[in-house]
């Protein structure tokens, strides 16, 4: 006996495994690939905002609201990145430190 004749869309588990898919494919890559990844994340949203900077300057029809966000935007993923190198090398000097 079915209590609830609700099927959901196929649809939604495919999109999921896709999803998995990415994440597995980069974990294949490591540590080193995921940085460089998230580091050129960072380079893009950077040319982004100059981009849009760019385009307010020259006249084009943009919106000051979108050049304001794309640049907080960059500033706090660089800051990010900043802070992330920062403790790594934080890390780095801690176990050069330990004793054997």
């Amino acid at each position: 006996m079915r209590i609830n004749e609700f099927t959901p869309d196929s649809k939604i588990f495919q999109s999921i495994g896709e999803k998995n898919d990415k994440q597995t494919k980069s974990q294949d890559g490591g540590f080193g690939e995921l940085l460089k990844q998230k580091l050129d994340e960072v380079n893009d949203q950077q040319v982004q905002a100059d981009d849009t900077t760019q385009k307010f300057i020259s006249g084009e029809d943009t919106d000051i609201h979108k050049v304001m966000l794309d640049t907080e935007e960059a500033k706090m993923s660089l800051e990010l990145a900043v802070q992330v190198r920062n403790k790594f090398v934080e890390a780095y000097q801690e176990l050069s430190r330990t004793q054997l």
